[in-house]
Formats: C-alpha cells, sequence, structure tokens
C-alpha cells in the first residue's frame, strides 16, 4: 500500500527534479526509470551472490563484471557528488552501462536513444539518496510507487495521446475479468496502465497463478504484449510492467497502424485500449491490409480495424472511442460500425460523461465491447448512459467518497482499497458498481424501458437505425409537465414586490432622519 509517508518520500523527489531545472514530467520521470533500473540491477545481483554463496558455486550470468564493481547502486550511493556526477557521465560509466546489452536484463532493449538529463551533481546526488529511502524490496510497493509517479504527469502527448484515469481502467478490466490463460494486448500502450490493471487483477484473483511454473512463466514472459513508438514512452512503460512483475515485458517498438506492425493477427484473446482519437495519419503510413479494411485517415478507426485483426475468435475487447466514432456519418463511420455488429458480436456501449478526460480534454467518449467472431452473433446491444465517475466533471476532477491511504490516481494492487472508495460514493457520485454490476448480469436488464440508465436495443433497432451507436438514438426521455402562472399573476407579484420595496426604503429614510435629528 503508498502509505502517506511514502507519497511524501516520492514528493520530496519530485520537487528536487523542479528546483534542480528539469519540470517537464516525462524527463522526470524517463530519468527517474535509469535510477530505479540501476537500482534493481545491483538487486538482482545481489540475489545471484546470495544465491552463490549458499550453494558454494560461482554467480550464474552476473550483470557486474569483476572491473565493474563500482558500477553497482550499493557502491556509487556513496561517493561525493562531483564523483557520482563524473561516474555517470564519463565513456563506459554508469549510464553506459546501463545501456549496453551486457547489463543482461530485457529493459535494455528499450534504451536507444535514452539520454542523461540530470544537469548537476548536486541533483543527482539528492535523488540518488531520496530513492535509496524508499523499499522497494515488495512487488506491491515497486508497483505502486511507479504508479504514483506517473499520475503526476500532467500535461497531455500530442496526437491525442493522454494517460487513462486508472479508475477507468479498472473498471474496464473488471468489465472484461482477465484470466491466468489471456494474452493481453494494448496496440497503444503509453505507460503500460491497462496491462498494468490486468496483471494486478490476475495477481488479486488468482495467486495460485505466481505457484504454478507454467502460468506464472506465461503471466511473466507472454501474458502481455504492448505497442508504443514513443521511445520515451515505451521505457516508462517497460519499467512500469518490471516493477509489477512482468519480467520480461513484450514491448514492441513499432507504430501499431504502420507495415512494421503487419505480423499483429491473431495475436491476443483479450485488447484493452485507450487509442489516440485526435489524429489523421497520411494514407500511405497506414498498413495495407488495415486500409483495405476501412478507408479513413482517421486513427480511431484504423485501430478499430487493428484490433479486430489482432484478436483470436473469441477473443474479447473493451475500446475508448470518441463519441463521433458511434455517430459518424462517413463512409468509413458506418463501415466500421457495421462490421462491429455484422461481422463479429457487439456486447456493449458504455457513454462516458464528458469530463473523464479533463484536465487534458473535454472530448465525449465511450467504451465499446466487443467479441471477435468473423460470423456475427450480434442479437441485442447493452447501452449505459454513465452520468459520474466517482470524481467532479471539472478541470480539478476532485475524488468523491473517501479513499483508503492510498492515492487514488495511483493503480495501487490493493484492489480492496478501490472497491472500498467505490463502496464510499452514493451512486449520483459514481455509477461504476452499477456499470459493473449490470454488465455481468446482462440478462436481468431485458424488461428495462429506454427510459432507464441502462437498457438493451435489438439489433433490428439498430440496423434501422443505420448502426447508429449513439445513445441518445435509443434513450427515452421523460418530460415532466410544468404548471406555470398566468402572465397577470406574475405582474401582479411584481407590483406587490415594488409596493413593498418603496415601503422598505420610505422607512430606511425615516431611521436614517430620525438618527441624524438625534445626532444634532
Amino acid at each position: 500500500m503508498l502509505t502517506g509517508a511514502l507519497r511524501s518520500q516520492i514528493d520530496r523527489i519530485w520537487n528536487a527534479f523542479w528546483t534542480g531545472g528539469i519540470s517537464n514530467p516525462l524527463t522526470v520521470i524517463d530519468q527517474i526509470t535509469y535510477l530505479l533500473f540501476l537500482k534493481r540491477l545491483d538487486e538482482i545481483q545481489t540475489t545471484k551472490e546470495a544465491a552463490a554463496f549458499l550453494t558454494g558455486q560461482p554467480v550464474v550470468d552476473p550483470l557486474f563484471g569483476p572491473d565493474q564493481q563500482h558500477l553497482r547502486w550499493s557502491r556509487f550511493k556513496e561517493r561525493d557528488p562531483d564523483q557520482l556526477f563524473e561516474l555517470f557521465r564519463q565513456a563506459g560509466g554508469v549510464f553506459d552501462f546501463m545501456k549496453s546489452a551486457s547489463a543482461g536484463e530485457a529493459f535494455t532493449r528499450f534504451m536507444k536513444g535514452a539520454v542523461f538529463l540530470i544537469p548537476t551533481p548536486r541533483l543527482l546526488a539528492q535523488v540518488v539518496k531520496l530513492l535509496d529511502g524508499i523499499d522497494l524490496t515488495s512487488r506491491d510497493t515497486k508497483g505502486d510507487v511507479y504508479e504514483y509517479l506517473l499520475s503526476k504527469i500532467a500535461t497531455a502527448g500530442q496526437n491525442g495521446q493522454f494517460r487513462t484515469p486508472r479508475h477507468i481502467i479498472r473498471m474496464m478490466v473488471e468489465l472484461v475479468r482477465p484470466n491466468p490463460d489471456d494474452v493481453v494486448c494494448d496496440p497503444s500502450a503509453g505507460s503500460a496502465g491497462f496491462l498494468v490493471g490486468a496483471a494486478s487483477y490476475l495477481v488479486e484473483h488468482h495467486p495460485d497463478l505466481l505457484h504454478d511454473p507454467a502460468r506464472r512463466r506465461h503471466y511473466e514472459h507472454e501474458a502481455f504484449l504492448g505497442m508504443e513508438f514513443d521511445a520515451t514512452m515505451i521505457r516508462i512503460g517497460a519499467m512500469n510492467l518490471m516493477l509489477h512483475g512482468i519480467e520480461n515485458p513484450r514491448l514492441l517498438d513499432v507504430d501499431a497502424l504502420s507495415e512494421a506492425n503487419a505480423a499483429f493477427a491473431n495475436a491476443a484473446t483479450l485488447v484493452l485500449a485507450n487509442p489516440p482519437f485526435k489524429g489523421s495519419l497520411d494514407h500511405d503510413a497506414v498498413e495495407r491490409r488495415l486500409a483495405q479494411a476501412v478507408s479513413t485517415k482517421k486513427t480511431e478507426l484504423l485501430f478499430l480495424a487493428l484490433i479486430l485483426r489482432g484478436l483470436r475468435v473469441g477473443g474479447r475487447a473493451a475500446v475508448i472511442v470518441p463519441d463521433g466514432v458511434l455517430f459518424g456519418s462517413s463512409t468509413a463511420h458506418r463501415q466500421i460500425r457495421r462490421t462491429l455488429v455484422d461481422g463479429h458480436h457487439l456486447e456493449g456501449v458504455i457513454s462516458m460523461p464528458s469530463g473523464v478526460f479533463k484536465p487534458y480534454a473535454g472530448v465525449s467518449t465511450a467504451v465499446l465491447l466487443f467479441t471477435k467472431t468473423n460470423s456475427g452473433g450480434t442479437s441485442q446491444v447493452w447501452f449505459y448512459d454513465m452520468k459520474a465517475d466517482g470524481y467532479s466533471l471539472d478541470d480539478k476532477r476532485t475524488p468523491f467518497g473517501r479513499w483508503p491511504e492510498s492515492d487514488p490516481d495511483a493503480l495501487s494492487s490493493e484492489w480492496t482499497d478501490y472497491r472500498a472508495w467505490l463502496a464510499s460514493c452514493t451512486h449520483e457520485e459514481n455509477n461504476l458498481p452499477d456499470v459493473i454490476a449490470r454488465w455481468h448480469h446482462r440478462s436481468a436488464e431485458a424488461d428495462r424501458p429506454r427510459t432507464a440508465q441502462s437498457f438493451l436495443v435489438p439489433v433490428a433497432d439498430i440496423r434501422a437505425n443505420g448502426y447508429d451507436l449513439s445513445i441518445n438514438r435509443y434513450k427515452e426521455v421523460v418530460y415532466e409537465q410544468k404548471d406555470h402562472q398566468a402572465p397577470e399573476a406574475i405582474l401582479d407579484g411584481i407590483r406587490a414586490l415594488d409596493r413593498q420595496r418603496s415601503e422598505l426604503l420610505n422607512e430606511l429614510e425615516g431611521m436614517l432622519k430620525a438618527s441624524a435629528e438625534a445626532a444634532g
């Protein structure tokens, strides 16, 4: 659990960077990621040495050679700031070692373009000391610390990229309920929040998987697949996964929509994603088969086509899309909706309030839930009109209810804390519990009227409406009749108020006159 004391330590690290001249949140997290990786390498080497000592055998696959012992965290952390700074910057020093394949860790694959940007010896020494004071031996603590750091990203990226709120990720994970045999994919992984959310759910609900060698191997090496073309984000995502116990994250340094990703097909059993939906791509930059599947430049539509191709038959998906996908009138918009409804099994559409992504964006969004079948199967679609997500819908995004101990924006491994927070909110403040409960009991929704917050719509109605998936197309609104006063009565009321005002004004003037005479 991320306690208040731990949050204070992390805040001090963040403030040290800020006062030390680095204010870009992504740069700060990138530099912290390097240092965490170095600390991790030393911890792994120490574990290997302890095992060798117990067996009396040489260290198996040592990460540090005899002439590299000075590059270990436990050795350099006590150095004088100037010596430490020089050790990081010099050729063959700490930073070069971290970037080299000789480090022997999967993370080194993502070090392309890594740059050491800590500007002063004092800042480096200060941050090393602060990080050394955080106990990162627990898997849960390591993951929670990093997620808390990620929560400090306060600027949206370009091309529609921004951090998905962790409580929305949790809702989506609870909707699809990953199982230990799943291969979970996010084709726009970013900081790997969806993959981490699925991993945390699996550990919470299937704790035995870490004690079964085959399932643990699947969990650590095969169960999670992500794609990201931003070098900084892929490093951050890789570290996030590793600190959550996924030792060899499968993150592809690739533009998911390009020819370089053409082999992504029938690879995943579950997709959780919030693809970028602000950009428009050059048609020539899009992978050929995707362009054939849906002729468009819009990233949100291309990603849906990519997800359908990447899923295995029977695979499930929960994907955030902008509202325009639900009702857009272009040929491509209608084409992708028809494909979901007639070619596969579209199961649910959850319309979210427009403030969910504030302060980054005010766009209205929805979650599409579907299963790849290649043979149709949609008989009715479940709609939910989410009006509240547990936070104020303004730029401040203040949480309602009570969050026990840990920070609500850090994806804690403590799912019990998350559920306690849900339980502490009223339905008017937070619809998430109702969304999850009703989704998993959709058979009971059959008789709910379309005036309700959730209801089922037969596929025939959707086809009759041109495959429009916006909830307002099907939701019925009951208008209450209100009685208004006649104009004459309103005028009489105004005259009465006017007379009362005049009487009070005369009374006040009399009081002032009497007071003046008494004073004179």
